[in-house]
């Protein structure tokens, strides 16, 4: 049995990887804790917003693994001789994954007023023809 390469054709090349990279999303459960915007605020630029009111900086946490960037909220231990009438606020921890793209960086990361913003830049990729010679076997 033969496979016809990556996406089903076989023009499509050595990405085996970008594929299981997105039946892996797929099968993933999407966690809507913390909330998160995803913009385009210029060109070749993209941010990144997630609503994390109640976690201090020393709590969060930003680490780039390969291509995959990890957005991690720890909550302190609970005081347990608070007493609550109501409870809406959830204190629970986090962790948001991204995926991203070849040739895009984090520029910064910044903290403020229980947002914290994550830009990203493009960088363009140096694009050269490069001539391959024949040689007899």
């Amino acid at each position: 049995m033969s496979r016809g390469g990556a996406f089903g054709t076989p023009q499509c090349i050595g990405f085996d990887e970008i594929e299981r990279l997105l039946e892996r999303t797929a099968k993933t459960q999407s966690d809507a804790f913390p909330p998160v915007n995803v913009e385009e605020p210029a060109e070749g630029r993209l941010r990144i917003t997630l609503a994390v009111a109640g976690f201090a900086p020393e709590r969060l946490s930003l680490t780039l693994t390969g291509r995959e960037m990890t957005i991690k909220g720890e909550r302190p231990p609970q005081d347990e001789s608070r007493v609550f009438l109501h409870k809406g606020i959830a204190a629970r921890g986090f962790q948001r994954s991204f995926i991203l793209a070849e040739g895009l960086e984090i520029d910064s990361a910044q903290l403020a007023n229980g947002l914290l913003k994550i830009e990203l830049k493009r960088v363009p990729a140096n694009q050269q023809i490069l001539q391959i010679p024949i040689t007899l076997a």
